[in-house]
């Protein structure tokens, strides 16, 4: 359930057949999210979709924590320069 492809989501791991990334389901999870309410937020994803998801961020969470905080290096130089950043 769980893919990766170098043309999609810069090859990081994503939910198969979108372009929903593990990171994004680990967020959501930090910021609080059940499985149930990102299924209710993401209506195209299902549950099983997103245990997934949530089962490879915590078999690889140093992975998973490494794009976070790539993410946000980068999101602080856009701010820096003001350009905008959709963090």
């Amino acid at each position: 359930m769980i893919v990766r492809t170098s043309d999609i989501c810069g090859g990081r791991p994503r939910i198969a057949a979108t372009r929903f990334s593990v990171q994004q389901v680990a967020v959501l999870h930090q910021q609080g999210f059940s499985a149930e309410a990102i299924v209710k937020e993401y209506e195209f994803l299902n549950l099983a979709q997103v245990y997934a998801a949530l089962a490879y961020y915590h078999a690889n969470q140093q992975e998973i924590e490494a794009y976070l905080a790539e993410e946000a290096v980068e999101c602080d130089r856009l701010s820096a320069t003001e350009e905008v950043c959709f963090c």
